[in-house]
């Protein structure tokens, strides 16, 4: 079924083209979902509310972008949204993979403990990250989209995403070195 032949029959509020539409893109929204709620729960949830937001409000979709990417900003939205009315923003990803510094001997000796100051120190600089710096990184570095998709899904130049996500890793190169300065 083509795009535009599900968009038409999702209008109609088609049970079947529904369940295409899950079965084609839920995980791919769970993912980024995952990617800013890092909880299984509350992911699952997020995705349950972008499908059932998509069931109600297909007819105001413009066909402006594509319907993944439509998809991907509720997904970022709702998720945000999620995060602002929880107060919880924990986003765990690697440090070298944040920075580029090789941590290996570090990485090799950590303990639970130290991996759990780690984490909340890494969350600590991503949380004061300016939100599309923070948003434009998570995409690039955890859910691996490219910064085309990005782009589309942030709705902002290719140039622009290029700047956000080298000033996050500047950002976070600064707030995070002192930290790990103290381990080496």
């Amino acid at each position: 079924m083509t795009e535009t032949t599900l968009i038409n029959k999702l209008i109609e509020k088609d049970d079947q083209a529904f369940r295409i539409l899950i079965d084609r893109h839920q995980n791919h929204i769970y993912k980024v979902c995952m990617g800013f709620l890092h909880d299984k729960e509350e992911a699952e949830d997020i995705t349950q509310d972008v499908f059932l937001e998509v069931f109600k409000s297909i007819q105001i979709f413009k066909q402006n972008s594509s319907l993944s990417t439509w998809l991907y900003r509720i997904a970022v939205n709702k998720s945000l949204n999620h995060l602002k009315r929880q107060k919880v923003k924990q986003i765990y990803l690697n440090f070298q993979e944040i920075i580029g510094i090789k941590t290996n001997a570090y990485n090799n000796s950590q303990n639970i403990l130290e991996q759990k100051e780690q984490k909340s120190h890494l969350t600590k600089a991503l949380d004061s990250l300016p939100e599309n710096q923070r948003i434009a990184f998570t995409l690039a570095k955890y859910d691996e989209l490219s910064y085309e998709e990005i782009a589309s899904i942030m709705n902002v130049s290719l140039s622009s995403v290029e700047s956000l996500i080298f000033r996050a890793r500047t950002n976070l190169k600064k707030k995070l070195l002192k930290y790990y300065q103290e381990y080496f």
